[in-house]
């Protein structure tokens, strides 16, 4: 029996209004499901809306349209069951590796030893088990978004919201962590959406790749990615990996990945 989504996306539309009234609409009957577990990648072009639908989804910011509902809750009511990774981690300097993993905790008043233990074992998980008591400013730029990563994770979240968390790594580091990111994804179990400009990074990590069309955006097409898991680096040479790129790009107009 297929299960229920743990995510809705249903018709969700977005128009701000300028300081001089003029409206803009951003996203426009965009719908789609995530089930549990689930890897969906978003791409689509600059401007396109895509990390104005993560943040409604997140609750961050509120759509002026449709809804989104989590295990059939509103998005309002189920704030707790979300985590976001941004583009940057913002690690807070003044707090060591693991201080900054357990702020969640602290913020909900849960900061226990059963907490901090958890919050150990992600940083064991991503190879940062060594670097708890350093600070962010010891870390490379792929060792700080780990932790940004374990931040996110630390309070048991079932859905976790990505946005080009990659995106200022260098292409060797990113490789690193698109592996990384399969791994953890795979021993955590979270239902995830991951927004990109990468196409084959998009299409490597999805189980699922959902484009988003140009303004106002909405969805031109949701894709199943057919790859074995775990995905290595020569599944990006095979023959399926290249058509499932170019169906893509042709979608988008581009060719390539988007800068």
């Amino acid at each position: 029996m297929t299960q229920a989504p743990v995510i809705s996306v249903k018709n969700v539309g977005m128009t701000y209004e300028s300081r001089d009234g003029v409206s803009n609409t951003v996203l426009k009957g965009c719908e789609f499901d995530v089930a549990p577990g689930e890897f969906v990648s978003i791409v689509g072009q600059s401007g396109g809306g895509k990390t104005t639908l993560l943040k409604i989804i997140s609750g961050l910011v509120s759509n002026t349209e449709g809804e989104v509902l989590v295990r059939g809750k509103d998005v309002s009511d189920a704030l707790r069951d979300i985590a976001m990774v941004f583009q940057s981690p913002v690690l807070l300097p003044w707090r060591n590796n693991l201080d900054n993993v357990m702020l969640p905790m602290e913020f909900r008043k849960k900061a226990t030893k059963e907490a901090k233990a958890h919050a150990l074992e992600l940083l064991e998980l991503v190879g940062l088990g060594d670097k708890a008591k350093k600070y962010s400013s010891e870390l490379s730029g792929g060792m700080q978004q780990r932790v940004a990563i374990c931040r996110a994770l630390v309070s048991h979240p079932e859905i976790l919201l990505m946005d080009e968390p990659f995106g200022a790594l260098d292409a060797m580091t990113r490789d690193s962590m698109n592996i990384e990111l399969q791994r953890i994804w795979q021993e955590t179990k979270r239902s995830v959406l991951f927004v990109t400009h990468s196409i084959p990074e998009a299409v490597w990590l999805g189980d699922r790749v959902v484009v988003v069309g140009d303004r106002p955006g909405r969805i031109i097409a949701d894709i199943r990615i057919d790859l074995p898991r775990p995905r290595t680096k020569e599944h990006r040479y095979s023959e399926a990996f290249a058509e499932y790129v170019s169906e893509v790009e042709s979608l988008i107009g581009v060719s390539g990945a988007i800068s």
